[in-house]
């Protein structure tokens, strides 16, 4: 999984929601392909990215050199939220994109954004357990809308 240039610019203006669920999409078809990961948007498949982030921080990389690669995994992990946890991608405001430090994020059934893009980014800087992207959605606030009593 090396950095590249390609369609999906790293440049932060040109990472929209709309575009999410296609770049996705493309790094699972080109990682799958190649490695033969187990990346089906279940909710177990988010181990595989931990160990993929992981991978990345111990492989060396610096933050800048891995920006593309991290973003690909925080869409996967995003889109794994809109697949199963009922999200919808959306971009984010001025303020929540000051407060998130990224562009886009995933809106829960219950009204409260998420930022799975920044949350690759701290599994990869800290690399701690608190950190795992599984953990991130098995405690993830929102997932259902519930009735009121």
């Amino acid at each position: 999984m090396s950095s590249r240039a390609d369609e999906h610019t790293s440049d932060p203006s040109e990472i929209r929601a709309a575009g999410m669920r296609a770049r996705a999409t493309a790094f699972v078809a080109r990682v799958t392909a190649r490695h033969r990961l187990p990346l089906d948007y279940s909710v177990t498949s988010l181990r595989v990215v931990d160990f993929l982030v992981d991978g990345l921080r111990k492989g060396g990389a610096d933050r800048e050199r891995a920006h593309d690669t991290l973003v690909e995994l925080g869409a996967y992990v995003g889109e794994v939220l809109v697949r199963r946890a009922g999200a919808v991608w959306v971009d984010l405001d001025e303020r929540q994109r000051g407060w998130f430090g990224q562009p886009v994020g995933v809106r829960m059934p219950d009204g409260r954004v998420w930022n799975p893009l920044g949350k690759v980014v701290n599994r990869f800087e800290t690399g701690g357990p608190e950190e795992s992207l599984q953990t991130f959605y098995l405690t993830l606030h929102g997932r259902t809308r519930r009735a009121a009593a």
